[in-house]
């Protein structure tokens, strides 16, 4: 007897419903198509799951067996089904901040002959993409409210913490430090209240409450170069408030970078995938990962003098 899983999905269902009505409406069939079809898989098993009344439905010692063997027979059907197609991995990068890119070419140089497909989104819908089997792994900032909104399906482990420096405007002195509240503290990023505030904005929100800081919000360009062009032409004196990733760029442009004096703020980001066993083109992407980690000391940024690491209260992988 070859047992359908088709059914094997009907009865459990019904078992997490206890309620023939409201499960046949969850399976999008009608009633009597639900009654009769969990009558063959009892037929096909040999014996009755399930005791139902005109008022009630429960499960039979067999049934209650039944199940756990059914939640585990699913769930490995569901991981074969989400098997990778060989030599394929696929990620996804924030704009073209350096984190993600960086573990994809030391991924590459160690597995040449995988394909990475990749994407470009934010922390919430590369999450939303993991959860629904569009991405294999995320590289996102994990908060309170993220892990509220997906309770489960998914592991986390921080993999950097990267720092925020101020930057200055063409012409200025080279300094290695400057205090955040010399001058007006600009953000390239959408203010609360705008359409696309998001995961990264409210870490900004977070940081203005913490310092009493007042940000400027600029919008978010995105791409380095249309970021560089607005600061180019930006009027008066103020620091970009700027990830490593594009401060170091506006460094090499000959941009004065400085460290913030009083506290330096980190955007913690974590790795994240699903739960489960993972198939070995995943796990060496994590292994990687963690080893690029290590080799150039994400977890352990530098600093002005003293200045203490901050993150948002908020973040569940932090400093």
């Amino acid at each position: 007897m070859d047992l359908d899983l088709r059914l094997v999905r009907y009865f459990v269902t019904v078992a997490d419903e206890l309620h023939f009505g409201r499960a046949a409406a969850k399976l999008f069939i009608s009633q009597p198509t639900l009654s009769k079809q969990i009558r063959k898989l009892e037929a096909d098993v040999g014996g009755p799951l399930l005791q139902r009344d005109s008022r009630h439905v429960t499960l039979t010692a067999r049934g209650e067996r039944f199940l756990r063997l059914s939640r585990q027979l699913l769930a490995t059907a569901d991981r074969m089904l989400r098997e990778p197609a060989p030599g394929h991995l696929r990620i996804a990068h924030i704009f073209e901040l350096d984190t993600g890119r960086t573990v994809a070419d030391a991924f590459l140089a160690a597995h040449p002959g995988v394909q990475l497909v990749q994407s470009q989104m934010d922390s919430a819908r590369q999450l939303t993409a993991l959860l629904d089997d569009h991405l294999d792994v995320a590289l996102i900032r994990v908060t309170s409210a993220l892990q509220a909104a997906h309770p489960t399906g998914w592991r986390h482990a921080l993999l950097r913490l990267e720092p925020f420096w101020l930057v200055g405007r063409p012409g200025d002195p080279h300094r290695t430090s400057a205090s955040v509240h010399e001058r007006p503290l600009e953000v390239f990023a959408d203010a609360p209240g705008t359409a696309l505030y998001n995961v990264h904005g409210r870490y900004l929100s977070s940081l203005e409450r913490h310092t009493g800081l007042e940000l400027r919000w600029l919008g978010n360009p995105g791409t380095f170069e249309t970021c560089h062009a607005a600061l180019d032409r930006a009027p008066g004196r103020a620091h970009l408030l700027e990830f490593d990733s594009y401060a170091r760029r506006y460094a090499a442009l000959g941009v004065p970078v400085h460290r913030p004096r009083e506290l330096q703020p980190v955007y913690p980001w974590s790795l994240a995938w699903r739960e489960g066993e993972q198939p070995e083109t995943i796990e060496a992407f994590l292994e990687i990962a963690k080893e690029t980690a290590g080799r150039l000391r994400w977890l352990h940024p530098e600093r002005a003098d003293a200045a203490p690491l901050w993150t948002p209260p908020e973040d569940l992988d932090g400093g």
